[in-house]
């Protein structure tokens, strides 16, 4: 847990596996800490992290595992439930993950002797995106190569289908925005989906393609982004990932597993990068809750950027 200049980033965590995805929990838990969450070949780790931004007798970066949980196939995807606490009695740890099995998982944990997950079937091709309704934490959104997007109870049982054009690539549920689902299309096609309705009701067209990855803007509900061909598009509707404090702050990341992949922060005000760094093979991506940090996965480790406002 040391600085780390070599490869740009600000921080560093030594980690026991390859990490193929790292998401820190957007929601408040009640702790002061940040929990995190990383996935490997065979397991999800959970733990908090301190970063001296935040806490002045911090230096540097404060890790701590809580809790690893045996996955038993490559994790592809981790989204944080609403509903985790950690200032309750017992603790709630909830979260779901995506696997190379197609399957869908739902880990429940008191941090003491309750460690339980559910599966999910229903996808029959590799699953792009997940995410938790972000209100209640009562629904699970999936999007999915097999051409759908599938909203799921918390009994796995399946709430809505929508029948896609192309592989769903990825999917959000805005906080603010709870009875609409923003879907995004390898054919470079954005739709939000009304659930009331259960049907679209706007769409989006990126010319280039393939699509890759989409975000909805947290702080803003009218811009879109998304990696597109070679290029990150942004959309404002009132005429990949955005930060979670600034609507100005997004990152991107090159294609992940090669032996070297770009990382870059952008500013809407800046024409240029306002960081640029290099990860050995690089995979997964996600912006602090309150800081203008970002996580980064590679070869058994975490790393953490850290850009000014």
């Amino acid at each position: 847990m040391k600085q780390d200049a070599t490869r740009n980033a600000a921080y560093t965590v030594d980690c026991e596996d390859y990490v193929h995805v790292v998401e820190f929990n957007p929601f408040e838990s009640g702790d002061s800490g940040n929990l995190i969450a990383y996935g490997g070949n065979n397991f999800v780790f959970i733990g908090t992290c301190t970063f001296q931004e935040e806490e002045a007798d911090v230096e540097g970066i404060q890790y701590k595992t809580l809790r690893t949980f045996h996955h038993g196939v490559r994790v592809d995807g981790i989204a944080w439930s609403p509903e985790t606490r950690l200032d309750s009695l017992p603790p709630v740890i909830k979260f779901c993950t995506s696997a190379a099995d197609m399957k869908i998982r739902l880990f429940t944990s008191d941090l003491q002797d309750k460690n339980e997950y559910k599966v999910l079937e229903g996808h029959s091709d590799f699953i792009n995106g997940l995410v938790f309704d972000p209100r209640e934490g009562q629904e699970i959104a999936s999007v999915s190569d097999d051409h759908t997007c599938r909203i799921w109870n918390l009994e796995g049982i399946q709430t809505a289908h929508f029948v896609l054009h192309s592989p769903g690539m990825s999917v959000c549920w805005h906080p603010e925005e709870t009875f609409k689902l923003m879907v995004a299309e390898k054919n470079g096609t954005i739709r939000f989906y009304d659930l009331l309705a259960q049907q679209a009701i706007l769409s989006l067209e990126s010319e280039q393609m393939p699509l890759m990855s989409a975000h909805w803007c947290l702080k803003n509900t009218f811009k879109v982004g998304a990696v597109a061909g070679n290029d990150w598009l942004i959309w404002d509707i009132t005429r990949s990932r955005w930060s979670t404090v600034n609507e100005n702050l997004f990152a991107t990341t090159g294609y992940p597993g090669k032996m070297m992949s770009q990382f870059q922060i952008h500013h809407l005000g800046h024409p240029q990068p306002i960081l640029i760094g290099s990860v050995a093979v690089g995979s997964g991506l996600s912006w602090h809750r309150t800081l203008p940090l970002c996580a980064i996965g590679s070869d058994h480790k975490l790393l953490f950027w850290v850009t000014e406002m």
